[in-house]
């Protein structure tokens, strides 16, 4: 554990600024703590990972904090916090900044981009759409989604974007089309697919995103040819709720996206997850707690709330959530033959952890009884399983929101990482 300091449990006091002494930490994590975070932090140059979640830390974040520049991941979530955010001038590596749940007089958003987008929104022709999907070739169809199908594209300077053409002949799809032009113009955040602009016109109407080039994480999940291991699995799935804690908490107004499932998380070069396909979310800008509809999501993965009441809420994103936690860990659909009307991916894990079989159910290439680190990884993934549970509930009020979870997340993956690496 060379380069690493983790006090994840103890009593509470405050932490020791002898820490700052520590020039070869390359990781810390802290826990269970009070007073504010010493400013003789900033003497530790190699630093790459700082993470202090759920402590009870007070006062600023001090500027030296911001001077690291070898900081990629700074977790300062679920304190007490407050005051103004350093600038973030002398973090050229940070990619994962976390400051949700403080009383900081600014507003971050979860893991943001920190520098703004490069690309302006621009509308572009149907012959240059038609000319750079080889005239929409099944060659470069990338899958299918909510009212349409995305493609793969080179536009004329040369950049590479996905197109998601919308079938025209369905009905909603124009609704569907403005829907999510609207909310994918109105939002930005790092886990959340980006819009670079349209094509429209009586006859056709299409979005052009950012392409994401590993695909989908059902791809990843369910194929032969890939493979994930547990702490992709944790980052995605903290990518994930990052996506939804912005969605949800974050934005003007909430933003409810209907149809959370794997093949709707698309992973980029550097495997960090990016929310997709806004075709049935709900835009929350009159102040409502939820929305009657008759659009169901994807069956399995919707909240018993949407299909008996038809109600939208954020906390059906949460039931989604929990499944797709589900179906990530032990790599079963909720749609698989070993389940019918009397028993779900819920029901089987649910009874598992009740019996303290719940490692049964692992997908098989996450644990090992050979791995040297298999009584950490064990832990992981009950207490996976026990958070996926607490989005999963019945009823919707009694279900934990995206803060709650997200929060955990990092928890969970903090604790794994100290106890493996």
């Amino acid at each position: 554990m060379v380069g690493q300091f983790t006090s994840t449990r103890g009593t509470l006091g405050n932490i020791p600024c002898e820490i700052g002494r520590l020039e070869v930490l390359r990781k810390l994590y802290l826990g269970y703590n009070n007073g504010g975070v010493p400013t003789e932090f900033g003497n530790l140059s190699r630093l790459e990972i700082l993470s202090i979640n759920s402590a009870s830390l007070t006062g600023d974040i001090p500027s030296s904090v911001f001077n690291i520049s070898s900081l990629t991941i700074l977790t300062l979530s679920a304190n007490s916090l407050s005051g103004s955010i350093p600038s973030f001038q002398n973090l050229p590596k940070l990619e994962k900044l976390y400051l949700d749940i403080n009383k900081l007089t600014e507003k971050v958003e979860l893991s943001a981009d920190i520098s703004p987008p490069t690309t302006e929104y621009r509308r572009v022709s149907y012959i240059e759409l038609e000319q750079g999907t080889s005239s929409f070739s099944e060659t470069k169809l990338l899958g299918r989604g909510s009212f349409g199908s995305v493609f793969e594209a080179t536009l004329s300077d040369g950049l590479k974007v996905a197109v998601k053409v919308f079938n025209m002949e369905l009905q909603g799809a124009t609704r569907s089309f403005e829907a999510e032009t609207t909310i994918l113009s109105s939002i930005r955040h790092r886990n959340l697919v980006r819009i670079v602009g349209c094509c429209c016109n009586k006859e056709f109407k299409a979005l052009i995103m950012t392409y994401v080039p590993n695909g989908s994480l059902d791809k990843w999940l369910h194929s032969n040819m890939y493979g994930l291991d547990l702490i992709q699995r944790l980052k995605i799935a903290i990518d994930v709720a990052a996506a939804l804690e912005y969605l949800h908490h974050g934005h003007k107004f909430p933003v409810v996206h209907c149809d959370i499932k794997p093949s709707n998380v698309l992973l980029d070069q550097d495997m960090t997850a990016h929310v997709a396909d806004f075709g049935i979310s709900k835009l929350f800008d009159g102040g409502e707690m939820f929305i009657q509809t008759q659009t169901v999501g994807t069956i399995g993965y919707a909240g018993p709330e949407l299909g008996i009441e038809g109600k939208v809420s954020t906390n059906g994103d949460v039931f989604s959530f929990g499944i797709l936690l589900l179906e990530m860990f032990t790599g079963k659909r909720p749609t698989d033959d070993i389940f019918g009307e009397e028993r779900s991916l819920k029901w089987w894990v649910s009874e598992a952890i009740e019996k303290n079989t719940a490692t049964e159910l692992v997908a098989p290439a996450l644990l090992s009884c050979e791995d040297q680190h298999y009584s950490p990884k064990v832990k992981c993934m009950i207490s996976v399983f026990e958070l996926a549970m607490k989005c999963l509930a019945d009823s919707a009020d009694e279900r934990i929101n995206l803060i709650e979870a997200a929060t955990a997340l990092h928890m969970i993956y903090a604790t794994i990482v100290a106890g493996t690496f």
